[in-house]
C-alpha cells in the first residue's frame, strides 16, 4: 500500500490541488445538472418525481462527501476523482513528482 501519512503540502501544491478539486467538482455538477434535466423531462407520474428525489438525495450525499481537501486524504481524493473520470493526472502538474506517483498508483488499485 502507498504511504500517505505525513505527506507535506506546500502552498503551491495546495493551490494546484484546490484548483483540481474545483475543476472536478464543476465537471461533476455540470454532468449532474444535465442528467437531472433529462430525467425531469421524462417525468410522467408522481412515482417518477419521488425517484428523482431519491436519486438527488443520494447524489448529494455522495458529492458532499467526495471532495475532501484534508491534506491527510488529498492523495486518495485526487486519485478517486481520476478513477471516476472527473480529473486527469495531467491536471495535477505542479505537484511534487512523488505525490503524482502516489496518485497514479492509487488510480490503479
Amino acid at each position: 500500500m502507498t504511504q500517505t501519512a505525513g505527506i507535506d503540502w506546500n502552498s503551491a501544491e495546495k493551490k494546484v490541488a484546490e484548483a483540481a478539486l474545483k475543476k472536478a467538482y464543476s465537471r461533476e455538477v455540470e454532468a449532474l445538472i444535465s442528467g437531472v434535466r433529462a430525467q425531469a423531462q421524462a417525468i410522467c407520474l408522481l412515482e417518477d418525481v419521488w425517484q428523482l428525489h431519491d436519486f438527488l438525495s443520494a447524489r448529494r450525499h455522495e458529492i458532499d462527501g467526495k471532495y475532501d481537501s484534508e491534506e491527510s486524504s488529498l492523495v486518495f481524493t485526487l486519485s478517486q476523482l481520476i478513477k471516476d473520470g472527473w480529473l486527469n493526472l495531467s491536471e495535477l502538474e505542479g505537484l511534487d513528482s512523488s505525490k503524482r506517483a502516489k496518485v497514479s498508483v492509487l488510480t490503479r488499485m
